[in-house]
């Protein structure tokens, strides 16, 4: 038997999640890991599960299912769920692999995973350039706030909180800066110190100890000195 599609469903009415969680356990192959009712949940268990597919409504609160396709790891599929025709072509322009209208029948449910397995399955022996995100979703006061990577100067981590250093200003979050990371582009980004994340075309100069970011100097450790020099070196 094949290895079972680890999926959440997304929505912020209870019924919809109702139907969906239905009919996807009449299908042997599918486990759902998660119920969410809002993209901030979503955004906590990607963080921490292996989630393949995710069944998307559009139409939510504070951050829509457009904004949080775009802003996750593009190896997660998606299945837009929703009553509104009119996102269709915006939804497969992020390249979905399904856009389901509200109501929806198991039969059409069925279609959509099989699309899925056929993707999995071409991905599996095709190599297909990822387009790197420009931004991504922090929570800050109970919220997501968006932070767009040209913005970005460097992370600083401290006891139980980051700062997250931007051109104009400072956000703060409590997410870890290990969290932080995975998140970000690694062309774009590199760690220099168990406390310090900078983006890359913001270093003014650097040597073998340390970098300067906007007249900031951040430390370069011993740990992590041999992959930050080599990394830089590519641009010599």
């Amino acid at each position: 038997m094949a290895a079972p599609i680890n999926c959440i469903i997304v929505d912020d009415e209870p019924v919809a999640l109702d139907i969906l969680e239905n009919h996807l356990s009449k299908i042997d192959d599918v486990s759902i890991l998660e119920r969410c009712t809002s993209a901030t949940d979503a955004f906590n268990i990607i963080s921490r599960e292996n989630v393949q597919l995710i069944f998307l409504d559009i139409n939510m609160p504070e951050i829509s299912g457009i904004s949080f396709a775009k802003s996750i790891n593009k190896n997660i599929q998606i299945i837009f769920t929703t009553a509104y025709r009119e996102y269709a072509l915006e939804g497969f322009n992020l390249h979905a692999v399904d856009y389901l209208l509200k109501p929806i029948s198991f039969e059409r449910l069925l279609d959509a995973i099989n699309n899925y397995r056929k993707n999995h399955a071409e991905k599996e022996t095709i190599i297909i350039p990822e387009k790197e995100s420009e931004f991504i979703f922090v929570k800050i006061d109970r919220k997501m706030v968006k932070i767009n990577f040209n913005e970005l100067l460097f992370i600083e981590s401290y006891s139980d909180y980051l700062k997250i250093h931007l051109l104009t200003d400072t956000k703060i979050t409590r997410e870890t800066i290990t969290a932080i990371e995975e998140k970000l582009p690694k062309s774009k980004f590199i760690r220099t110190h168990r406390s310090f994340i900078i983006s890359i075309d913001k270093i003014e100069s650097y040597t073998n100890d340390q970098l300067v970011i906007q007249q900031k100097s951040i430390p370069i450790s011993r740990s992590f000195k041999e992959q930050v020099l080599e990394k830089l070196a590519e641009y010599h």
